[in-house]
């Protein structure tokens, strides 16, 4: 299943007040989400058209994969020669190769094509894993579990209401989808 529309999630919340703080902001939120987006657009504009691509060739909005790299690497800005979480993670999207972590092999450059479509397969990965563990949750609760099990593992997603209980800041996937929200009219329209 592709869920090609990030729009179709309207109940994200946007980054905790501790997120919102890597940044200065006063306060988390939909808007925090969306400032920590903008700083991050003109990194993010270096790699539309592989995002671009890989989202149409994967079925998965360009919008939300921009939404991703933004928050895991802010575009590549925190990396260490395409490293991240003290060297635990790879690329863009941070690809978990930590034999404690996701156990993947990296996979093409930091900022390649070949790293984008290995961390938005994982993506898929998690959207088929979540759809078939929560089938009555809604399309969008799926996607959004998703993107929570992106960060932290579809076992540590319980249900809906606790969606980002497991995820790094508490506020994964309602952080990524405000900043995937922005994209989609700023970068994507």
């Amino acid at each position: 299943m592709g869920f090609e529309n990030i729009n179709i999630i309207t109940d994200a919340t946007g980054a905790s007040a501790k997120t919102a703080r890597q940044d200065r902001l006063p306060s988390g939120g939909i808007q925090a989400s969306e400032q920590m987006a903008k700083t991050d657009l003109e990194r993010v504009k270096r790699y539309k058209d592989m995002i671009q691509r890989v989202g149409r060739d994967l079925k998965i909005d360009p919008a939300l994969i921009a939404g991703i790299i933004s928050r895991e690497s802010r575009a590549g800005n925190v990396l260490k020669n395409g490293w991240g979480d003290h060297d635990r993670a790879w690329g863009l999207m941070q690809v978990d190769v930590s034999p404690t972590g996701g156990n993947h092999t990296k996979k093409g450059d930091w900022n390649s094509e070949e790293h984008l479509r290995q961390a938005t397969g994982i993506l898929q990965y998690f959207i088929d894993r979540i759809g078939k563990k929560f089938k009555d949750w809604t399309e969008a609760q799926q996607l959004k579990g998703a993107i929570a099990a992106y960060n932290t593992g579809d076992g540590r997603v319980d249900s809906y209401s606790k969606v980002d209980e497991n995820t790094t800041g508490k506020d994964y996937s309602n952080d990524v989808v405000a900043r995937a929200r922005w994209y989609k009219i700023h970068l994507f329209n």
